[in-house]
């Protein structure tokens, strides 16, 4: 192997092609992922920690063979959405907008309404802002199942439980 560049050694070329051929960057295929089933109890769990965790094994990005243009994460399924906590003031303070597209069409809800209403819906904006804003993101986030309560409609899939920090 020749260079035009007389500062380069031929040695060091082979040992570069070497060093590159062994540090190959898996790309892995839409058929070959392997999708798991896990449950996460949301009692006493700080809002945005969960959140942060559950986007992230969605994502697959716990797995050695993680793509970034592939759906390769894990399915979850989050029981007691109604028990999530939220730190300092959040409870009164925290507030969630919807806008309909029409003018005038801005709603507001306070957390401490919302979640009494609709706790999956808390939960579930928390996991969708933390994945990303496309298409794979949409994907990704139907992927994660959201029950107020401790009961889920799940159980053939057998869902292993997975314990979050």
């Amino acid at each position: 192997m020749k260079t035009e560049n007389p500062d380069i050694k031929e040695e060091n070329l082979v040992l570069m092609e070497l060093l590159s051929k062994a540090h190959k960057t898996p790309s892995i295929a839409k058929e070959a992922v392997q999708k798991q089933w896990f449950v996460v109890d949301a009692t006493d769990k700080t809002l945005g920690r969960l959140a942060s965790q559950v986007a992230s094994r969605l994502r697959g990005k716990h797995k050695s063979t993680f793509t970034p243009n592939q759906d390769c994460g894990d399915n979850i399924i989050i029981v007691n959405a109604s028990k999530v906590a939220v730190t300092g003031r959040k409870r009164e303070q925290k507030i969630y907008y919807h806008h309909s597209r029409y003018p005038g069409g801005m709603t507001a809800i306070a957390f401490h309404k919302l979640i009494q209403e609709n706790p999956e819906r808390v939960i579930m904006e928390a996991v969708k802002g933390m994945l990303p804003k496309s298409k794979l993101g949409d994907q990704m986030l139907k992927n994660c199942r959201v029950f107020a309560g401790n009961d889920h409609n799940l159980g053939a899939q057998k869902p292993l439980k997975l314990e979050l920090k």
